[in-house]
């Protein structure tokens, strides 16, 4: 299964895609899982380009329920010799949910990254991620995920959960890592708002970037998350994407209204 597999889109006309928003789509409060919105935005761009995704950002401007049809519609506004620069805008209902922008494209020069991978156990010796909501009928229901590492076992308000700093995650059955696959894993940056308090939070991405690096065949992402601040109810955090021989896929970053888990709803936001 790759990604178009996974979020159900479909090429419809030469600027058009469409997919459902399935269950395997949704957050637990069953609306379009931010990741997913951007990932959708990554394949229809590819497809349109013919080229692979340098980096792309999705601005979140409202939901897509479950079990409605998102449309989204790809616009190639400059066309270079090695990039496009193009957006991708997706409609649910009759407004407009998210924009992307992106640039797609390919070079000739690399060189190494002078980053690397958190000294981890391997997924197989990770325990489970657990989370302080039920799963079932979510996104979170079709990921597999693993605590790679722990944050301290007490909050600064004296709770007992906290995201944890660095998480292994695969979507059974899909080998290859894609960009837009990547922004799924991405997207996990936004729970790592209950680092800085200690407690369940719920951080709803206000947007999404994913910043490819390079692609190379791993089973499992390790996505390393650091926050940055939280102030005025806005937290900002960046994510690194591992493969499981430690090469940097890709980095991903957020900005992300934070409300306590029992406090928020789509309507508070």
């Amino acid at each position: 299964m790759d990604a178009k597999e996974f979020l159900g889109i479909s090429r419809r006309a030469e600027s058009v895609w469409t997919f459902e928003v399935s269950e395997r789509l949704v957050t637990p409060r069953k609306f379009l899982f931010g990741g997913c919105g951007l990932a959708a935005g990554i394949v229809a761009l590819e497809e349109a380009s013919g080229r692979p995704t340098i980096w792309a950002s999705a601005q979140y401007l409202s939901y897509a329920m479950f079990e409605t049809e998102v449309t989204v519609t790809t616009e190639l506004a400059a066309i270079g010799n090695n990039v496009t620069q193009a957006r991708a805008s997706a409609v649910s209902g009759g407004r407009e949910i998210l924009t992307v922008n992106a640039a797609l494209g390919t070079g000739q020069l690399s060189a190494p990254s002078p980053l690397t991978m958190p000294n981890v156990p391997g997924p197989d010796e990770c325990p489970p991620l657990e989370r302080p909501f039920d799963i079932v009928g979510s996104i979170f229901q079709y990921l597999e995920s693993r605590v790679a590492l722990r944050n301290t076992e007490v909050g600064i308000d004296g709770t007992r959960f906290a995201w944890p700093p660095a998480i292994w995650s695969k979507i059974p059955g899909h080998m290859d890592p894609s960009a837009a696959t990547l922004a799924i894993f991405g997207d996990y940056v936004s729970g790592g708002v209950s680092q800085l308090v200690g407690q369940p939070m719920m951080g709803r991405s206000l947007d999404n970037t994913i910043r490819v690096a390079t692609l190379e065949p791993t089973e499992w992402v390790l996505c390393e998350i650091n926050m940055h601040a939280l102030a005025g109810g806005f937290a900002h955090g960046t994510g690194f994407l591992w493969s499981e021989s430690g090469t940097l896929l890709a980095t991903a970053s957020q900005s992300i209204a934070a409300k306590l888990w029992e406090e928020w709803s789509p309507e508070s936001s």
